[in-house]
């Protein structure tokens, strides 16, 4: 088959390239610690769209740093008794989509809840205020600050935040909850079964936000990863800091959290991908401990994977 990385063979034992932080878990779990602290101050308001069988809601919270950070919510009318939940994180700098995506679930009898991340395109507020440059993309940002102000840090935050709140919804059957997305998004599923493992399910398609350093190995700091190549030609031309550089990425690479999911987890990777590359996929897939099941299209870049989300409403239904 054609390559732009390692074979299979070698892809399905691939450790992953970028350093982890030696307090890598005592920083996540002072994170966490900090977020449960913080009251979220939920508001619900009624969206102008509606439709005969959910009701949509706008729903508001207050996340890490004090930000106010919007999602969709969809829940389906008539279901007498506790019903499943899904969680859905869109692709970078984009933001949480139409109303009209999230009605298949409601038909199913799911509530739907898709966040805006913070500073991207969507309603979600962006605290800001880290030293360094802010230019350009949310993986620098912070990187020369403390790592407790690494942009990427809050994010995964509000999704963790965000599972917690759903999972308390009296609407919601606490067990049956789930999370999917595809680039971004699926780097953020990954990231909030790791923060929240109460979730059930899992599905990730093509996901980012993994293996920073192979990124860079490849020569592939460009499209989603520009902003690696742009942060060293202004800001460290010789490579003088580059190992502590991606040490620092390594609090928010999503392969060091992987083994922290206890849901079930389906995940979908093209082999020709070369905005995430597939080794950077693998990373991440490879260290997780629960069950799991990885999809692979021999032919595919980081695009829609066909049959995948059809695969995905299927696996969401077995919860």
């Amino acid at each position: 088959m054609p390559l732009v990385d390692m074979p299979l063979d070698q892809l399905k034992t691939y450790g992953g390239s970028n350093p982890r932080p030696l307090d890598f878990n005592e920083y996540w779990e002072k994170a966490l610690k900090e977020m449960r602290e913080l009251d979220p101050q939920l508001e619900l308001v009624e969206s102008e769209f509606q439709v005969p069988y959910a009701d949509c809601f706008h729903l508001y919270f207050t996340g890490a740093g004090g930000a106010r950070i919007h999602a969709k919510y969809v829940r389906p009318k008539h279901v007498v008794k506790p019903h499943p939940a899904i969680l859905q994180f869109h692709g970078y700098a984009h933001h949480s989509g139409d109303w009209a995506d999230k009605l298949i679930y409601a038909s199913l009898g799911f509530s739907i809840v898709a966040m805006d991340c913070r500073g991207q395109g969507g309603l979600s507020e962006d605290k800001g205020g880290v030293k360094g440059t802010t230019y350009k993309g949310h993986l620098i940002r912070g990187l020369d600050d403390h790592p407790d102000r690494l942009l990427f840090r809050d994010i995964y935050l509000d999704t963790a935040q965000l599972a917690g709140i759903v999972i308390a919804l009296p609407e919601v059957d606490a067990s049956r909850v789930g999370a999917t997305g595809g680039s971004q998004g699926g780097g953020l599923a990954l990231a909030c079964g790791a923060l929240e493992p109460r979730l059930n399910r899992i599905a990730a398609s093509v996901p980012f936000l993994s293996d920073y350093k192979r990124v860079w190995e490849m020569d592939l700091a460009r499209d989603a990863y520009e902003e690696l190549r742009t942060f060293f030609r202004h800001h460290d031309p010789q490579h003088l800091r580059e190992e502590e550089l991606f040490t620092r990425l390594g609090y928010i690479d999503v392969q060091h959290l992987a083994d922290r999911i206890r849901g079930e987890v389906m995940m979908g990777v093209g082999l020709l991908d070369t905005v995430c590359p597939p080794s950077t996929q693998f990373a991440a897939y490879n260290k997780i401990v629960s069950n799991k099941q990885l999809e692979i299209y021999p032919d595919y870049v980081h695009e829609r994977l066909p049959g995948f989300e059809d695969q995905v409403i299927r696996f969401m239904l077995g919860m």
